[in-house]
């Protein structure tokens, strides 16, 4: 079935998640963000936060990732190293498949997200290097918040 979403009609009454941080609880991340479709074997998020999300990733594909609104860096772990980059309104990215990665936004940011699920998640300082000797401190989750 085709149909078509009213982004700012879905946000309209969510919270902003206010001072974000890697440890903050499933339920209090979803509570900010809502779904809006499904997108292959995943879903399209959008929500509102500021402060620090924990590292990501995703198994099942890539992530496409808009700003709505504000600003946010983005930090990729590639292989070459972190990539980081300032995403501002209007603008997008592409999270390559199982790169763990993270936002930083303390001044706020509205985020849409087409992700592929489940989504790893860590609160580890490098997931890379926690997983490599077996202290990887992740949670899957089929829900991402961007």
């Amino acid at each position: 079935m085709v149909k078509a979403v009213d982004i700012k009609a879905a946000l309209e009454g969510l919270p902003v998640l206010d001072g974000r941080r890697p440890d903050t609880s499933a339920e209090e991340a979803s509570a900010a963000f809502a779904t809006l479709a499904a997108f292959g074997e995943g879903g399209i998020f959008a929500g509102s936060f500021n402060g620090e999300s924990p590292w990501e990733r995703h198994q099942q594909g890539d992530e496409i990732v808009q700003i709505l609104d504000g600003t946010a860096e983005l930090t990729v772990l590639t292989d070459d190293g972190p990539q980081v980059m300032e995403l501002k309104s209007g603008m997008l990215a592409v999270v390559p498949q199982g790169c763990w990665h993270r936002f930083r936004a303390p001044n706020g940011v509205t985020v849409m997200t087409a992700t592929p699920q489940p989504t790893d998640h860590s609160t580890a300082d490098d997931p890379r290097l926690a997983e490599a000797f077996g202290r990887h401190e992740s949670r899957v989750q089929n829900f991402s918040q961007g």
